[in-house]
């Protein structure tokens, strides 16, 4: 199966800190098994609870992602499916932080207090098989939790010849921050480039809703891909599809607009899939759907919109996309 593996391992000088207007490294065919390494969003610099990010980091330069990639066959109008085969850590251990003027509870640039900044502190987390290890700084307390891998940041070029940092979610992904964003996913993503030009980083071991301390378990991953293009189809926002259910995740500053937006074209995804008029798909997923979300401390808020599959009576996204990407996954997995 090797031959057939498409494996990017960048080194750390190939790492970027951008969407758009980057130089692609490579060009890949749609469903093509991807290996792509990715580092933490330190980038490897914080290595012991005694290395601050804002000492061993180089400031802007935060969150890098591998990439950009080009699907041969994409173009603007297109959307790009990419489905997550696995997660893989790099490491066996994980570290999380907190910042001076960053994070949910804290005062920041953006919402100014008289208040102190926060201590910046270092948590080193154990990875030992399936569970990773809380202790705390101040001490014995320990906590074991199940490992559960993510990806915090995977996109497209942004649109209008922008370049955007890392660190910013948008219509074109970036830095979601979204746990659903695992193994076994599918997340589509509009096309607004030749090539569509994505690029994925930011692993994390675990993270709970809202990254609310400005840092999850940070880990380097490697991550298996397969990735797909739907021609001709265009999505506005971006959006996930698992087994069971689907998510329009809506980006923005206050924390009501993503809402908003990610409730409004979740709408419009069951209208389409359904057949109901607009108030009926609303009354639908107003009580059958889920509002969470991704990240409450970046420069945009991201909170993914849901409902079940259960719901939609069999309706698929993207006419079977991810049921036929789960099959190649696992014909992948069976390969001897």
């Amino acid at each position: 199966m090797s031959d057939d593996v498409f494996h990017y391992q960048p080194a750390e000088s190939a790492l970027s800190y951008r969407f758009g207007r980057v130089p692609s490294v490579a060009g890949v065919q749609p469903w093509r098994l991807l290996r792509i390494d990715t580092w933490d969003c330190y980038g490897g610099r914080v290595t012991s609870v005694e290395d601050l990010p804002s000492e061993v980091c180089e400031f802007p330069n935060l969150n890098p992602v591998s990439g950009p990639i080009d699907v041969n066959g994409v173009r603007a109008g297109d959307t790009l499916a990419i489905h997550i085969v696995s997660l893989t850590p790099r490491q066996p251990f994980g570290f999380s932080s907190t910042f001076p003027h960053f994070g949910t509870l804290t005062s920041t640039t953006a919402t100014a207090t008289l208040q102190p900044p926060l201590p910046e502190r270092v948590w080193r987390y154990e990875i030992d098989g399936g569970s990773i290890t809380y202790q705390a700084r101040g001490s014995d307390y320990r906590v074991a939790m199940p490992l559960a891998p993510m990806l915090g940041t995977i996109g497209v070029a942004p649109a209008a010849g922008e370049s955007l940092s890392t660190l910013m979610p948008g219509p074109h992904g970036g830095n979601l921050d979204i746990p659903e964003i695992t193994a076994g996913a599918t997340v589509y993503l509009g096309v607004n480039v030749e090539g569509g030009q994505f690029s994925i980083g930011d692993g994390h071991a675990r993270q709970g809703h809202g990254e609310i301390s400005g840092a999850a378990v940070e880990i380097p991953l490697t991550v298996e891909l397969i990735v797909d293009v739907i021609p001709g189809v265009r999505t506005l926002w971006p959006r996930i599809e698992t087994d069971t259910a689907i998510y329009s995740v809506g980006c923005a500053r206050p924390l009501e607009d993503a809402v908003r937006i990610g409730g409004v074209d979740l709408t419009g995804w069951v209208r389409e899939l359904t057949g109901l008029d607009s108030h009926d798909a609303y009354q639908l997923i107003a009580q059958a759907g889920d509002v969470t979300i991704g990240n409450v401390c970046d420069a945009l808020y991201t909170a993914p919109a849901s409902i079940g599959k259960r719901d939609l009576r069999g309706a698929e996204a993207y006419g079977g996309t991810h049921r036929q990407l789960r099959h190649l996954a696992d014909s992948f997995r069976n390969r001897p």
